[in-house]
This record gives structure tokens, sequence and C-alpha cells, in this order.
């Protein structure tokens, strides 16, 4: 009998900022859109099924910017049961950009975000190196 194998492969194809703050998720997304001229909305929390057939809810904000395609996703890391990102708990927020971002936008960005008071680092990953990247994609 022959096999087939199937490869499957996560289309990563996102741009992956990692912040650490002590703020709420609301002052946080404030204060970015205060301080980068922007406008972060609160959506939909993005649930996720957990072992056990639980689920967790993490919240998120988005921003569109309106002539292109480019969305921006603030993710909370810690959620109703456990964290988005189990292997980074010292992060307590994700930025995830969908679609193109030039690199001098990228650099106003987290240049923008790491002058804020209440923001220790914001800092760029690469979401390939993460074991639980697949939580990420929606």
């Amino acid at each position: 009998m022959n096999r087939l194998t199937l490869k499957y492969e996560l289309d990563l194809d996102f741009v992956l900022i990692a912040i650490t703050s002590s703020w709420k998720d609301y002052m946080l997304c404030f204060k970015i859109n205060k301080q980068l001229n922007i406008n972060f909305v609160r959506i939909e929390e993005l649930s996720l099924h957990t072992r056990g057939d639980q689920k967790a809810y993490f919240s998120r904000y988005l921003y569109q910017v309106d002539d292109m395609e480019t969305e921006y996703y603030l993710l909370a890391n810690k959620g109703s049961e456990g964290y988005l990102i189990p292997e980074m708990k010292s992060v307590d927020y994700f930025i995830l950009i969908k679609n193109f971002i030039d690199k001098d936008d990228l650099s106003y960005l987290l240049e923008g975000i790491n002058k804020l008071q209440g923001v220790v680092v914001a800092a760029e990953l690469n979401p390939g190196r993460l074991k639980s990247k697949e939580n990420l994609i929606f």
C-alpha cells in the first residue's frame, strides 16, 4: 500500500513585535494611539482551544490603514486560561502586522513605542522561532 505524506507549513507572512509593559491593554492602546497618531480599536477577543477542550480568551485591538491593506493587531499575551505564547511569559503584548510594512515604518513604530514611559521594551521577533506560532494564525 502506498503512503502519501503531507507536509504542512504555516504561513508566517507577518511582522511580530513583542512588548513588555505594566500598563493594562486599554492604557497601552491609548498611549500608542496618542504617541503615533494611529487608532487601535478593541475588537472581538481572540479565542483559542486549550488542553481539555477549554477555551482561552485574549484581548485584541485592530488598526487598519485606510489606503492600504496593512492590518495591525495588538494582542495580550496573558489571557483567561494562560498565555498566548507560553514560551514568552515575560512578554505582555504582541503587535502582529499583516501584509506589507516598510522597514522605515517599522523603525518609526518601534521607536515610538519604546519612547513611552510605561513600556520597558518593544522589539521585533522572528515568529518562525516560536514553538506556539500557530496561536498567531487567525
